[in-house]
């Protein structure tokens, strides 16, 4: 199984920290934020992961090397200057998860700039649809939340419905893409190369077909939106180790 760490965000309301380093590059409890990821995803047995990269992306080889400090193969999409957004992101690096593999074959993408206890090993290897998400508590930063979770399913919901965030952890198959096009209709980015489009309209057409299943993370998890949080996160990690 392969992993994609999403890693090409701007990470503007992070600055002045992220005028230098990349938001995943930033370091909480002594190492940086994707190295954490890195670690976890080398324990379940990953051996490749695709990190895209957009903002400053000639950081990240000089700090990560090619991945065999953690037994990992790394390979760097870069997205040019303009972040594809997550869609667009997973749309560019699908050759690369799929190179070698059944070209159906599921893989686990993380956002680079959180942080969680989950643990990755409890991912299914075989999601039963077109994704498997992880969602939390809504963070004060969130309080609506993003999907419900009735069972496995997981569905958009109504405003009346108690929601949950989505973590930015899941288990995908390339086919969530196949019809991307369709799907997202004529939006700005769409007709670039390679296409910049959102991941959500995708997931949500999927919820509409009874494809995505899910499972509520109660353990720590992090959105390192803010210097505040970031700070607050390695304050608690420091202390912890």
């Amino acid at each position: 199984m392969k992993a994609l760490i999403f890693a090409a965000g701007l990470g503007e309301r992070m600055r002045p920290l992220t005028n230098h380093t990349p938001k995943p590059l930033l370091t909480a409890g002594g190492k940086p934020l994707i190295a954490w990821h890195l670690e976890k995803l080398a324990a379940i047995g990953v051996r490749e992961v695709v990190v895209n990269t957009s903002w400053l992306a000639e950081c990240f080889e000089p700090a990560l090397g090619d991945g065999r400090h953690w037994g990992l193969r790394l390979h760097y999409a870069y997205e040019g200057a303009t972040p594809l957004e997550t869609g667009g992101g997973m749309f560019n690096a699908l050759a690369l998860l799929c190179d070698g593999d059944d070209a159906r074959a599921p893989f686990i993408a993380v956002n680079g700039d959180i942080w969680t206890d989950h643990d990755f090993d409890a991912l299914p290897r075989e999601p039963d649809g077109d994704a498997h998400l992880v969602l939390v508590d809504n963070p004060a930063q969130h309080p609506r939340g993003d999907f419900v979770l009735t069972g496995d399913r997981v569905a958009c919901g109504s405003d009346d419905d108690a929601r949950l965030t989505f973590s930015g952890i899941g288990v995908y198959r390339p086919a969530l893409l196949a019809d991307w096009r369709t799907v997202i209709g004529d939006v700005a980015g769409v007709d670039d190369t390679p296409p910049r489009f959102k991941l959500a309209p995708l997931l949500r057409a999927a919820m509409a077909r009874g494809a995505v299943t899910g499972e509520h993370h109660r353990g720590h998890w992090t959105d390192v939106g803010t210097p505040e949080r970031l700070a607050q996160l390695d304050a608690r990690l420091s202390t912890n180790g």
